[in-house]
């Protein structure tokens, strides 16, 4: 008997069923049966399950003689399942990679619950959306387990089939089916949760929920939505047959009103001359199932429930339309508010910009105001010991100023004292451009770290290339570079390349990378404190995964199977992921990173505000195509390239040389070719230092670990830096703890 039967119902969706068929049979949860039910699809959608059903013994191909629609289709395959648990899976939907494992673990952990919930993320066809709104709750549950007398908050979760896992006895037990017509899901999913005595909850993406363009029968309007009235009468005929279930009645009645008044007003589901009818229909089942004493809730529907009793639909329509006025003119009053506060900022600026320039004040930026990182943190240190004369403040979003070291000066972006301080500053370091709107004075100097040795195209060489400048104003980025005094290089390679990429008049100056010194000169102390802090196990061998950013895509596409990935790297190896920033909002790594680090698979990284801190307590870097690889070649540790979809980057984005002909290690492009870098200790092989070598002395040509001290000399003080009496290859020795065995044997 298999854990898990999934049962897919299949009508109208040629276009999409391998891509969930494939979904399900490539977890790595191979314990599973898939029933296919063709609900008399008129595509060829009964062929392909036949072809899966052919090729893999796991799955079942039911034909039905009829259409039947998408509950009963359901009902038929739980009639064929033999598994310990029943998931459903709409046919247009998929699995995330390693969903099913971690449903696996959650149910073996929580004892075998009754049901267990999971969350997923709604993707669109033009890209993928946020988590659910219920992700906090699922979240809050941990791994204990409960039933809704004791936790009713938990009837507010999705209500849809496939984003539980139900225990086939207990599902069947109960005698729960999908009635014919739509909201089939909202009946079983209250009764479910009501009868279950162990709910459980995983906050882990594990469905990925099709949004479709056309075609989804949520999204074709018509009397068809009127079914949600039917649905609603069965469940609450089920609670009359139920009194012991009487107690969960009261929120049973909120969520279906709630549900009503969240339908009407949907142009994709009720016509507008459908919506009076509707309305009728609400306030008839106000009216009719309303429990005793009941009080409406203050959630954002509180006017209309007020007006349910006894209002008619014209004066519903009027109240409901007042209220939206009420709240686009509260918009419309922000608007006017910030518009006035703009105006009083740009006053203050245009006052201050009359006062001299301050000698001694310099202004700091990095990555966007996000805190004191990179360069001019580099830059911003070595100042304080030779020129401490100059006053630091830096521009710090709100939201990041609570993890600023002690002692940081700084203002917030767009605040008066930010007006003031830059109106007066004589000094400007930042590793991206200053918005639009600071206006630079005639004796301010802006220095332009950049954030790394360009691989990609960069400036005016975007121009030809639509899908790497999506949202990128070229023309505004130049008049932004033209505000460039002095821009640091690492090598003659990269002064080229910003020369022709931004045709502005600045001074390339070959002082190395600041943010690079720490990587040049190593620390071991601190590399110690770093792998004690984020919890490394003593003697094991740390990967720093860091991949780019892919502007051609709308959302985060991850291009290893890190869980297959660890599993063959086995316990002595520690894996560091680290995505680009781009790429860091919580939902999307939310699809894989969170569950797999809270299962100590892995660390995510991506949070940790130095980069350079995660380089140094790495023992090699796995990349694709992003600039670490020309920060990390300062250590001269490996270097693997993971070049997997090189044709379409270099397509899409425009490259400066050809990567994988003159890499700085070795390159995969399959998982498996990269676990047998590994695993037969090639990652680190002669080849690999041979390669990284001449890698550095192409693009590393200039940093020799004094490069923040020379711009401080150079820019700050008016005097050249006494040249490194290290010669730059040599100051790059491996510094760190030494590479212990990997699984192998090998080093």
């Amino acid at each position: 008997m298999p854990r898990f039967s999934v049962i897919v119902p299949v009508y109208k969706v040629q276009g999409y069923l391998r891509e969930c068929l494939d979904s399900i049979l490539t977890q790595s949860c191979t314990d599973i049966e898939v029933i296919a039910v063709d609900d008399c699809s008129p595509d060829n959608c009964g062929s392909i399950i036949d072809e899966y059903a052919a090729l893999d013994a796991r799955v079942t191909a039911v034909h039905l003689p009829e259409n039947v629609g998408l509950g009963r289709a359901r009902n038929a395959g739980v009639g064929h399942a033999t598994g310990d648990y029943l998931l459903f899976l709409d046919s247009d939907d998929s699995y995330t990679p390693g969903a099913l494992r971690a449903i696996d673990e959650r149910l073996t952990v929580t004892d075998d619950p009754d049901v267990l919930v999971f969350d997923h993320v709604r993707t669109h066809w033009w890209g993928r959306g946020g988590r659910s709104m219920t992700a906090d709750l699922l979240a809050s549950a941990g791994t204990d387990t409960f039933d809704i007398v004791s936790s009713p908050q938990y009837l507010h979760l999705f209500l849809v089939a496939w984003n539980k896992a139900y225990r086939r006895d207990f599902f069947t037990g109960h005698g729960f089916t999908y009635r014919e017509g739509l909201y089939e899901d909202a009946p079983v999913t209250y009764q479910a949760l009501m009868c279950a005595r162990r709910i459980a909850c995983l906050d882990r993406v594990c469905v990925q929920y099709l949004q479709r363009r056309r075609g989804a029968i949520t999204r074709t309007p018509g009397r068809r939505h009127f079914d949600i009235f039917a649905q609603y009468a069965g469940l609450f005929a089920f609670l009359d047959e139920h009194p012991e279930l009487n107690g969960s009645r009261p929120l049973l009645f909120e969520r279906m009103i709630n549900h009503f008044l969240a339908t009407l007003p949907l142009g994709e589901r009720v016509l507008p001359e459908d919506r009076a009818a509707f309305y009728r229909e609400t306030v008839g089942f106000y009216r009719r199932y309303k429990p005793d004493g009941f009080t409406p809730p203050r959630d954002a529907y509180r006017t209309q429930w007020r007006l349910l009793p006894g209002s008619p639909y014209p004066l519903f329509q009027a109240c409901v339309l007042a209220e939206r006025l009420r709240k686009a003119s509260l918009r419309k009053k922000g608007e006017l508010r910030r518009k006035t506060t703009r105006q009083i900022k740009r006053t203050i600026a245009r006052t201050q910009r009359r006062r001299p320039l301050d000698p001694n004040l310099a202004v700091y930026s990095a990555s966007w105001h996000r805190g004191v990182l990179g360069d001019p943190a580099a830059i911003h240190d070595a100042a304080r010991m030779l020129a401490p004369h100059i006053h630091p403040v830096w521009v710090v979003r709100p939201d990041d100023v609570e993890r600023l070291p002690r002692g940081i000066d700084h203002v917030a972006p767009d605040s008066p004292r930010y007006h003031r301080v830059t109106s007066r500053a004589t000094y400007f370091i930042n590793n991206v451009d200053w918005t639009h709107g600071l206006v630079k004075r005639p004796g301010q100097i802006h220095v332009h770290t950049h954030q790394g040795t360009p691989l990609g195209h960069m400036g005016v060489d975007l121009l030809g290339r639509p899908a790497a400048r999506y949202h990128v104003d070229v023309r505004a980025t130049l008049r932004r570079a033209d505000r460039w005094d002095f821009s640091l290089v690492s090598s003659p390679y990269a002064q080229q390349i910003w020369d022709r990429a931004y045709p502005c008049h600045f001074t390339s100056i070959p002082t190395g990378a600041p943010r690079n010194d720490v990587l040049v000169r190593g620390d071991a102390l601190r590399t110690v404190a770093l792998r004690e802090r984020l919890g490394v196990p003593g003697g094991n061998t740390v990967v720093l995964y860091a991949p780019t950013w892919r502007g051609h895509r709308k959302s985060y596409v991850p291009r290893l199977d890190l869980e297959h990935l660890v599993r063959e790297l086995g316990p002595t190896v520690t894996l560091l992921v680290r995505l680009h920033p781009r790429d860091a909002k919580a939902e999307i790594r939310g699809l894989q990173l969170r569950d797999l680090q809270r299962r100590g698979l892995l660390l995510d990284v991506t949070d940790e505000p130095s980069v350079q801190d995660m380089m140094l307590v790495s023992d090699a870097l796995l990349t694709d195509y992003s600039s670490l690889m020309f920060d990390y070649a300062n250590t001269d540790r490996p270097i693997i390239v993971h070049g997997d979809d090189w044709a379409a980057y270099q397509a899409a984005r425009g490259v400066y040389f050809d990567l994988p002909a003159e890499p700085p290690g070795h390159v995969s492009t399959s998982t498996d070719e990269l676990t047998d870098l590994f695993a037969s200790g090639a990652w680190q092989d002669a080849r690999s230092a041979a390669l990284r070598a001449a890698f550095r002395r192409r693009f590393c040509a200039y940093d020799d670990g004094h490069a923040a001290a020379r711009v401080v000399s150079l820019i700050m003080l008016g005097r050249e830096y006494p040249p490194s009496s290290i010669p730059q290859q040599d100051a790059r020795q491996f510094r760190g703890a030494a590479h212990p065995a990997l699984p192998d044997g090998t080093r």
